[in-house]
């Protein structure tokens, strides 16, 4: 992965050059790129959140790559997590006259000001993959079935443990996203309308007793903050009782939790490594699935979550509806945003070949 980026890196450091050379780009604030493309479409701004995740610099790649093969140029930029960063890259895109927005919220709930802007300036806004809160300003909405994402991690815990045919009890414990994302109340509820009569049955057990989503909330989707409340998990409730599964919402968050088991003995002698889950099927935890590590991701293909997008903003531009799929469930708290979701996969050691590699994802190379 390491290399991976170090490879975007350079791609992302070239266009910067050409962008100074030619005078027509744009301060290199919270990594700041340009793709240069047929300007009969004009400019698109897409801000995604961060590159500390190789899903979201896989996200701007595809959703530019989309674009550009539509006519349009583009204008990427990164927040790198930070809220107050994102807003002012995104009021830079509208003051350079942007045609449509693609955007990727750090902090759903702070966007109101500035799609305010973009809408006085007839700029359309597409929300990517996290519902932006509290604003009437939000055109459409791209993303994957997020409430069935948690249900393919709960479903494939139980279906390991053999819950339905009626073993157990066994401890889990429970992970889940950053609590300023909207998606992540859709991924555990989902997780939860599977798991919680198996907990009330008292055929899982939640030895730590955080079931509540405030409580098991990973601000930012941070694996080091998920190993540190994890090494905390087994400090205080596993000193005489091991870990059979845990529910993590994301392979960045997986990662961190592994570290926290491996540290505390697991995968070796008398302590297996649990049954643990995952989202986004990223490299490094593909790698680890192969190794007999994290169990489980959730693959959800990002090349079709950028053409979804990039179809909607053509639409938006010449007149036209872009095509959604539920028109009811995605509630901002000012409007109900038209949304187009897609379907994610459940995927492990058993499958991945099938899925990701014939699925030209990923190449049996880089998985080695």
């Amino acid at each position: 992965m390491r290399n991976r980026r170090a490879a975007l890196a350079a791609i992302a450091g070239a266009a910067s050059l050409a962008l100074t050379l030619s005078a027509c780009g744009q301060s290199g604030e919270g990594g700041s790129e340009e793709s240069k493309g047929d300007s009969k479409g004009g400019t698109i701004g897409i801000a995604m959140p961060t590159k500390s995740s190789e899903r979201w610099i896989s996200d701007g790649n595809n959703v530019v790559k989309d674009l550009e093969a539509k006519g349009y140029k583009t204008k990427l930029v990164y927040g790198e997590d930070k809220p107050d960063q994102q807003v002012s890259q995104i009021e830079n895109l509208i003051a350079q006259g942007v045609k449509a927005l693609i955007i990727a919220a750090i902090d759903n709930k702070s966007l109101d000001n500035v799609l305010q802007q973009a809408k006085d300036a007839n700029i359309p806004v597409i929300s990517y993959d996290r519902l932006i809160l509290n604003s009437p300003n939000v055109d459409y909405y791209a993303s994957f079935d997020n409430e069935k994402v948690g249900q393919l991690q709960a479903n494939y815990i139980v279906d390991k443990l053999g819950l339905k045919s009626g073993k157990g009890p066994f401890n889990i414990e429970l992970f889940a996203g950053s609590n300023d994302d909207n998606n992540t109340k859709y991924f555990f509820n989902g997780a939860m309308s599977v798991l919680q009569p198996y907990i009330d049955s008292k055929k899982l057990v939640v030895r730590s007793g955080q079931t509540n989503m405030n409580q098991v909330v990973t601000l930012r989707w941070d694996g080091a903050t998920a190993q540190r409340r994890m090494d905390d998990i087994l400090t205080k409730s596993y000193k005489s009782a091991k870990v059979d599964a845990v529910l993590s919402p994301y392979d960045g968050i997986s990662i961190g939790i592994l570290s926290a088991l491996k540290s505390d003995g697991y995968g070796s002698g008398s302590k297996p490594l649990p049954v643990i889950t995952g989202q986004d099927a990223e490299l490094a935890s593909v790698k680890s699935i192969i190794a007999g590590q994290q169990t489980q991701t959730v693959y959800k293909d990002l090349r079709e979550l950028a053409k979804v997008a990039s179809n909607m903003v053509d639409a938006a531009l010449n007149d036209k509806k872009p095509e959604v799929n539920d028109t009811k469930t995605y509630d901002n708290g000012s409007k109900v945003v038209p949304a187009y979701l897609l379907e994610p996969v459940s995927v492990d050691k058993t499958n991945y070949d099938e899925v990701l590699v014939k699925g030209g994802y990923y190449t049996a190379d880089q998985l080695k």
